[in-house]
């Protein structure tokens, strides 16, 4: 796997002959060998269309294609960074999360509304996610930012696990997903708007939860 954490907040890539990085524009900190950087437009998603829908609701992220031989340091605005490891799943994450991801990953973006419905849109402003998120498939790595730190929680049939909608920070595996309100002593000391939403995840995967409801 290409990624390797330096601290909790850098990353370091190996680049070769034959393999393909994509990263956020602006995520490079520094790198050593004969390294190239170019503007990525489709960052390897399959096919035109949601690359389209994303631009449509303004939910593009730019992407750097990176090539050549050497080695690249990865980190943006002082985010912890985790690194996801796929063999051969899919892993759901809001585009502007990703800081870098092994070209061998099919990019994809599913409408949210696909999940859930009119739930699933509302799921998408309540955590920030907006209409659409990011699927990467396959064999290869991820490293994905988030406030404070992420903890991996298991999901088991049988056992759902809830999350705040803006602690999560992405999932992995055959898991599906509701929001729902959650009425209870977190409104009556002051946190929310008045109402409070929980973020359901049942089947079997993974979920990533960050030790923040900060947005990035």
């Amino acid at each position: 796997m290409p990624f390797t954490n330096l601290t909790s907040r850098m990353v370091e890539a190996q680049v070769m002959p034959g393999r393909t990085l994509f990263s956020q524009r602006g995520a490079m900190l520094a790198y050593r060998g004969q390294v190239r950087f170019t503007p990525s437009i489709t960052g390897g998603q399959r096919g035109v269309m949601g690359m389209i829908g994303r631009r449509v609701a303004n939910e593009a992220t730019p992407l750097m294609t990176i090539e050549g031989q050497g080695t690249v340091m990865f980190g943006h605005g002082g985010h912890h960074v985790q690194v996801i490891d796929l063999t051969g799943d899919t892993l759901y994450v809001e585009a502007d999360r990703l800081l870098a991801f092994d070209g061998s990953l099919r990019q994809g973006t599913m409408f949210l509304g696909s999940q859930g419905g009119v739930m699933g849109m509302v799921r998408g402003q309540v955590s920030g996610q907006g209409l659409f998120t990011t699927t990467l498939e396959g064999q290869g790595s991820a490293a994905v930012m988030a406030h404070g730190g992420v903890i991996e929680l298991p999901i088991q049939p049988g056992r759902p696990v809830h999350v705040d909608p803006q602690a999560y920070v992405a999932h992995r595996g055959d898991v599906r997903n509701k929001l729902s309100t959650a009425l209870g002593w977190r409104d009556m000391v002051g946190r929310g708007s008045g109402e409070a939403f929980q973020l359901e995840l049942s089947g079997t995967g993974t979920v990533y939860v960050q030790a923040s409801e900060e947005k990035l």
